[in-house]
């Protein structure tokens, strides 16, 4: 019996080990903070866009910043991160994030966004705190 609940208990041990280290930030962005973020190169958009982020990581998935994406690091260096994203639907993405300083970026991005491909650069750069206590 003694057996039994160390093997259990060892099961337990690595779940949480699994789950604690999908929530870790790639290296590449550990020294960048959540904070008011200025995005420019969004398709569409002629001035930069100014998002309120609580999660950094949500960057990584720009296309589909407002919705619930399961994330994968593919590649973790230190200074470029490579992540896959699924969102349902048949969305997804993969985001080649890279450090040019803790409060600037590069994101390079593609995937399928309601049934169409997309392909873009983003330059994004931290620019203060959040004016109000509602950050995506």
């Amino acid at each position: 019996m003694h057996g039994v609940k160390g093997f259990a208990v060892l099961g337990a041990g690595i779940g949480l080990i699994l789950a604690l280290s999908a929530f870790q930030l790639p290296t590449a962005i550990a020294g960048s903070s959540p904070g008011l973020w200025e995005i420019s190169g969004s398709p569409g958009t002629k001035t930069p866009l100014r998002e309120c982020l609580s999660d950094v990581m949500k960057l990584a998935q720009f296309e589909h910043r407002r919705k619930n994406c399961t994330r994968n690091i593919i590649s973790n260096g230190a200074n470029t991160a490579v992540i896959h994203y699924s969102c349902g639907s048949g969305d997804f993405g993969e985001s080649r994030l890279t450090m040019i300083t803790p409060r600037s970026m590069r994101i390079e991005t593609q995937g399928i966004s309601e049934q169409l491909p997309f392909n873009y650069v983003l330059q994004a750069r931290r620019v203060g705190e959040c004016a109000s206590a509602s950050a995506h």
